[in-house]
Protein backbone atom coordinates (compact mmCIF):
# COMPACT_ATOMS: atom_id res chain seq x y z
CA UNK A 1 0.00 0.00 0.00
CA UNK A 2 2.07 3.00 -1.21
CA UNK A 3 -0.54 5.69 -1.12
CA UNK A 4 -1.22 7.33 2.77
CA UNK A 5 -4.38 6.52 4.15
CA UNK A 6 -7.75 8.56 6.35
CA UNK A 7 -9.84 6.57 7.93
CA UNK A 8 -13.97 7.42 7.99
CA UNK A 9 -15.04 7.43 11.56
CA UNK A 10 -13.58 7.50 14.96
CA UNK A 11 -15.12 4.83 16.49
CA UNK A 12 -14.32 0.90 17.72
CA UNK A 13 -14.27 -0.38 14.19
CA UNK A 14 -11.28 2.67 13.85
CA UNK A 15 -9.77 1.62 16.82
CA UNK A 16 -9.49 -2.11 15.42
CA UNK A 17 -8.53 -0.82 11.80
CA UNK A 18 -5.95 1.54 13.39
CA UNK A 19 -4.23 -1.34 15.27
CA UNK A 20 -4.06 -3.69 11.80
CA UNK A 21 -2.59 -0.77 9.49
CA UNK A 22 -0.08 0.02 12.37
CA UNK A 23 1.21 -3.38 12.47
CA UNK A 24 1.15 -3.55 8.34
CA UNK A 25 3.48 0.06 8.59
CA UNK A 26 0.95 1.90 6.70
CA UNK A 27 1.06 5.49 6.81
CA UNK A 28 -2.39 7.28 8.46
CA UNK A 29 -2.79 11.14 7.87
CA UNK A 30 -5.99 10.73 10.45
CA UNK A 31 -9.40 10.41 11.08
CA UNK A 32 -12.39 12.30 9.93
CA UNK A 33 -15.51 12.53 11.89
CA UNK A 34 -18.78 14.00 12.04
CA UNK A 35 -18.68 14.22 16.11
CA UNK A 36 -17.47 17.93 17.03
CA UNK A 37 -15.82 16.56 20.42
CA UNK A 38 -13.44 13.93 18.68
CA UNK A 39 -12.16 16.92 16.21
CA UNK A 40 -9.18 17.98 17.05
CA UNK A 41 -8.30 14.83 19.58
CA UNK A 42 -6.76 11.42 18.99
CA UNK A 43 -8.32 8.22 18.66
CA UNK A 44 -5.36 5.75 20.32
CA UNK A 45 -2.35 7.93 18.92
CA UNK A 46 -4.37 9.34 15.41
CA UNK A 47 -5.96 12.89 15.12
CA UNK A 48 -9.06 13.41 14.02
CA UNK A 49 -9.21 16.14 11.48
CA UNK A 50 -12.38 17.11 11.19
CA UNK A 51 -15.55 16.05 9.04
CA UNK A 52 -15.78 14.00 5.78
CA UNK A 53 -15.07 17.21 4.05
CA UNK A 54 -11.62 16.93 4.81
CA UNK A 55 -11.05 14.53 1.71
CA UNK A 56 -11.91 17.12 0.06
CA UNK A 57 -8.79 18.63 0.08
CA UNK A 58 -6.75 15.35 -1.10
CA UNK A 59 -7.02 14.25 -4.92
CA UNK A 60 -8.31 11.09 -5.87
CA UNK A 61 -4.54 9.82 -6.64
CA UNK A 62 -2.86 10.94 -3.41
CA UNK A 63 -4.69 9.61 -0.61
CA UNK A 64 -6.60 5.92 -0.03
CA UNK A 65 -9.70 6.06 2.37
CA UNK A 66 -10.06 3.10 5.04
CA UNK A 67 -14.25 2.91 5.98
CA UNK A 68 -13.85 3.06 9.99
CA UNK A 69 -17.73 2.63 10.20
CA UNK A 70 -18.84 -0.95 11.65
CA UNK A 71 -22.20 -2.28 11.87
CA UNK A 72 -24.67 -4.50 14.36
CA UNK A 73 -27.06 -5.05 12.08
CA UNK A 74 -27.50 -4.69 8.08
CA UNK A 75 -24.79 -2.41 7.27
CA UNK A 76 -26.59 0.32 5.62
CA UNK A 77 -24.32 3.52 7.08
CA UNK A 78 -21.18 1.54 6.12
CA UNK A 79 -22.32 0.95 2.46
CA UNK A 80 -23.39 4.11 2.14
CA UNK A 81 -19.79 5.77 2.77
CA UNK A 82 -18.09 3.79 0.70
CA UNK A 83 -20.70 4.07 -2.39
CA UNK A 84 -20.63 8.32 -1.94
CA UNK A 85 -16.52 8.26 -2.07
CA UNK A 86 -16.53 6.21 -4.70
CA UNK A 87 -18.66 8.35 -7.01
CA UNK A 88 -16.75 11.07 -6.04
CA UNK A 89 -13.53 8.81 -7.80
CA UNK A 90 -11.75 8.07 -4.26
CA UNK A 91 -10.46 4.36 -3.33
CA UNK A 92 -10.65 2.33 -0.48
CA UNK A 93 -7.29 0.62 1.05
CA UNK A 94 -8.03 -3.38 1.76
CA UNK A 95 -6.60 -3.68 5.32
CA UNK A 96 -5.24 -7.30 6.66
CA UNK A 97 -4.14 -7.50 10.29
CA UNK A 98 -0.59 -9.64 9.94
CA UNK A 99 -1.84 -12.17 11.90
CA UNK A 100 -4.50 -13.20 9.83
CA UNK A 101 -4.41 -16.43 7.78
CA UNK A 102 -5.15 -16.17 3.96
CA UNK A 103 -4.89 -19.04 1.65
CA UNK A 104 -2.64 -17.52 -1.27
CA UNK A 105 -5.31 -17.85 -4.33
CA UNK A 106 -8.06 -15.96 -2.28
CA UNK A 107 -9.66 -12.90 -3.94
CA UNK A 108 -10.27 -9.83 -1.78
CA UNK A 109 -12.32 -7.08 -3.38
CA UNK A 110 -11.67 -3.26 -3.01
CA UNK A 111 -11.75 -1.87 0.54
CA UNK A 112 -12.00 -5.87 2.17
CA UNK A 113 -11.05 -5.57 6.16
CA UNK A 114 -9.94 -8.86 7.46
CA UNK A 115 -9.17 -8.59 11.16
CA UNK A 116 -6.54 -10.06 14.02
CA UNK A 117 -6.57 -13.87 14.14
CA UNK A 118 -9.22 -14.59 11.10
CA UNK A 119 -8.77 -17.10 8.73
CA UNK A 120 -10.02 -17.39 5.36
CA UNK A 121 -9.35 -20.63 2.95
CA UNK A 122 -8.51 -21.51 -0.27
CA UNK A 123 -10.54 -20.63 -3.34
CA UNK A 124 -12.64 -18.04 -1.18
CA UNK A 125 -13.55 -14.48 -2.75
CA UNK A 126 -14.85 -11.86 -0.30
CA UNK A 127 -16.78 -8.80 -1.71
CA UNK A 128 -15.67 -5.15 -1.76
CA UNK A 129 -16.43 -3.02 1.21
CA UNK A 130 -16.48 -6.77 3.34
CA UNK A 131 -15.50 -7.39 6.92
CA UNK A 132 -13.85 -10.51 8.04
CA UNK A 133 -13.53 -9.84 11.77
CA UNK A 134 -11.29 -11.22 14.75
CA UNK A 135 -11.28 -14.58 14.80
CA UNK A 136 -13.78 -15.02 12.09
CA UNK A 137 -13.36 -18.46 9.71
CA UNK A 138 -14.20 -18.51 6.24
CA UNK A 139 -13.64 -21.91 4.92
CA UNK A 140 -12.79 -23.20 1.40
CA UNK A 141 -14.66 -22.10 -1.53
CA UNK A 142 -16.77 -19.55 -0.34
CA UNK A 143 -18.19 -16.28 -1.78
CA UNK A 144 -18.91 -13.63 0.31
CA UNK A 145 -20.52 -10.83 -1.30
CA UNK A 146 -20.31 -6.67 -1.60
CA UNK A 147 -20.75 -5.10 2.09
CA UNK A 148 -20.82 -7.90 4.64
CA UNK A 149 -19.50 -8.00 8.08
CA UNK A 150 -18.64 -11.50 9.73
CA UNK A 151 -18.47 -10.38 13.33
CA UNK A 152 -15.57 -11.74 15.82
CA UNK A 153 -15.50 -15.00 15.86
CA UNK A 154 -18.36 -16.55 12.78
CA UNK A 155 -17.63 -19.47 11.49
CA UNK A 156 -18.61 -19.77 7.77
CA UNK A 157 -17.99 -23.46 6.33
CA UNK A 158 -17.24 -24.58 3.34
CA UNK A 159 -19.01 -23.78 0.38
CA UNK A 160 -21.05 -21.45 1.46
CA UNK A 161 -22.41 -18.28 -0.76
CA UNK A 162 -23.48 -14.76 1.88
CA UNK A 163 -25.38 -12.40 -0.79
CA UNK A 164 -24.28 -8.46 -0.31
CA UNK A 165 -25.60 -6.39 2.73
CA UNK A 166 -25.99 -9.17 4.95
CA UNK A 167 -24.54 -9.31 8.60
CA UNK A 168 -23.20 -11.93 10.55
CA UNK A 169 -23.41 -11.48 14.59
CA UNK A 170 -20.59 -12.97 16.40
CA UNK A 171 -19.99 -16.68 17.10
CA UNK A 172 -22.80 -17.11 14.71
CA UNK A 173 -22.14 -20.11 12.34
CA UNK A 174 -23.29 -21.08 8.88
CA UNK A 175 -23.15 -24.98 7.66
CA UNK A 176 -21.27 -26.23 4.44
CA UNK A 177 -23.67 -25.32 1.55
CA UNK A 178 -26.08 -23.32 2.66
CA UNK A 179 -26.93 -20.03 0.93
CA UNK A 180 -27.39 -16.93 2.85
CA UNK A 181 -29.07 -14.01 0.80
CA UNK A 182 -28.64 -10.50 0.37
CA UNK A 183 -29.91 -7.89 3.04
CA UNK A 184 -29.69 -10.51 5.92
CA UNK A 185 -29.52 -10.70 9.64
CA UNK A 186 -27.68 -13.99 11.28
CA UNK A 187 -27.97 -13.36 14.98
CA UNK A 188 -25.45 -13.50 17.41
CA UNK A 189 -24.33 -17.39 17.84
CA UNK A 190 -27.45 -18.74 15.33
CA UNK A 191 -26.45 -21.73 13.56
CA UNK A 192 -28.20 -21.74 10.30
CA UNK A 193 -28.79 -25.22 8.71
CA UNK A 194 -30.58 -24.18 5.51
CA UNK A 195 -30.70 -21.47 2.75
CA UNK A 196 -31.92 -18.12 4.01
CA UNK A 197 -33.89 -15.88 1.82
CA UNK A 198 -33.26 -12.58 0.67
CA UNK A 199 -33.57 -9.59 3.55
CA UNK A 200 -34.78 -11.95 6.31
CA UNK A 201 -33.71 -12.13 9.81
CA UNK A 202 -32.82 -15.70 11.51
CA UNK A 203 -31.46 -16.12 15.22
CA UNK A 204 -31.34 -19.58 17.59
CA UNK A 205 -30.10 -22.91 17.50
CA UNK A 206 -30.79 -24.39 14.97
CA UNK A 207 -31.87 -20.34 13.14
CA UNK A 208 -35.14 -20.10 12.39
CA UNK A 209 -36.57 -16.94 10.75
CA UNK A 210 -37.89 -14.30 12.76
CA UNK A 211 -39.23 -11.50 10.48
CA UNK A 212 -37.99 -9.54 7.01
Amino acid sequence: MSLPVIILGGGGHAKVLIEALRGSGVTMLGITDADRTKQGHAVTGVTVLGDDSVIAQYGTDEVLLVNGIGSVGVPHARRAVFDAFKAKGYSFASVIHPSAVIAADVALAEGAQVMAGAVIQPCCSIGRNSIVNTCAVVDHDCVVGDHVHLSPGAVVAGSVRIGSGTHVGAGATVIQGIAVGSGCLVAAGAVVVADVPDGRTVRGVPAKEVGP
